[in-house]
């Protein structure tokens, strides 16, 4: 048995800092993801190659499933990668830290390459993504490991699948496996772009209901279309079992079936908040899994989220760092 089977993109993240009016010049919406083409992604990487770029591992859920594993759990996690720079750095660094993954094995092609995540840094700690999925976004049902996930504790989904079709089918084929062998689902709404377009992909995964719902206040309110926390809360909880909506610095709010209650974050200045719901959920579910109550567990994935936001990218840069944390 292991602890948790991740679904999710394989993306290698490339983080660079721009100016505001960066943003502005390309028309693209600050602190949002929005999904481009290979020609889009190359012109704006070659209109920011004077910067310095950082290159590392990325993806919602590989980063969720790297913490989890960092962190003491078991874990799998299944994608898709083209067999080139990008998949190899991906494949090799989820195998140094135990996280048992497919390698590369699809030749890569025009159009055809690993996902890729450009990752644009304001002054203020803001991150905006432009993301070409590459062959990610043709996730198919036969990149998972069937036996494994029917022997997993948990399933963890990001709800960014839910811009493919073959993505979304795959996520929702796993949540139908999960079900049988009663096997807890997690899920995350990722990004209000996922609401606002995919809206109807996000709730096929949902199916009946889940065991655990991750998403942040913004995402909240724009799946409720309301400007009410509670409202959105309330209309949340009817899908999951426990709910936890991140506040940024305020914390976190975690509904279950027993009631509310918010749990205080850190207030620290952030460097780079690229990556701190992804840390907020590994750490949660590493913490649950390992014996922790919903409210302690969301105390621990604060300090967790803290910690990745005072330094670039989305991971901490050492399993010995989360290990640390943890201790």
């Amino acid at each position: 048995m292991i602890d948790l089977y991740g679904l999710g993109n394989a993306l290698v993240d490339t983080e660079v800092e721009v100016g505001d009016e960066f943003l502005t010049e390309q028309d693209l919406i600050k602190g949002q993801m929005t999904l481009v083409d290979t020609e889009r992604m190359t012109a704006l990487t070659d209109q920011l190659k004077h910067l310095t770029m950082r290159k590392a591992g990325g993806g919602s859920a590989a980063n969720t499933i790297y913490a989890a594993q960092a962190l003491g759990l078991s874990t799998h996690y299944a994608c898709r990668l083209a067999d080139d720079d990008n998949g190899r750095h991906f494949h090799s660094e989820m195998n140094a830290a135990g996280i048992v993954t497919r390698a590369p094995s699809e030749p890569a092609q025009n159009g055809r390459r690993s996902g890729q995540c450009l990752v644009m840094i304001t002054p203020d700690g803001q991150r905006t993504m432009c993301t070409d999925l590459g062959v990610s976004a043709d996730l198919e049902i036969n990149q998972v490991d069937a036996e494994a996930l029917k022997s997993a504790r948990g399933l963890y989904i990001e709800g960014y699948l839910a811009a493919s079709p073959l993505s979304t089918q795959a996520a929702a084929t796993c949540c139908q496996i999960a079900t049988e062998t009663q096997t807890e689902i997690a899920l995350t709404l990722s990004d209000v772009s996922m609401i606002s377009f995919f809206r109807d992909s996000l709730v096929s995964m949902l199916g009946n209901g889940i065991q655990t719902l991750f998403c942040n206040a913004e995402e909240a309110l724009a799946w409720a279309n309301t400007d009410r926390l509670d409202i959105a809360a309330k209309e949340l909880a009817d899908l999951a079992q426990e709910l936890y909506i991140t506040l940024g610095a305020q914390g976190a709010r975690v509904i279950t079936r027993h009631g509310s209650q918010d749990v205080a974050g850190e207030p620290l200045k952030p460097l780079d908040t690229n990556g701190a719901g992804d840390m907020f959920s590994g750490a949660c579910l590493a913490a649950r899994f390992q014996g922790a109550d919903p409210v302690d567990a969301a105390r621990f994935a604060n300090k967790a989220a803290a910690r990745v936001i005072t330094q670039f990218g989305p991971r901490l840069h050492s399993v010995e760092a989360y290990q640390a944390l943890k201790s």
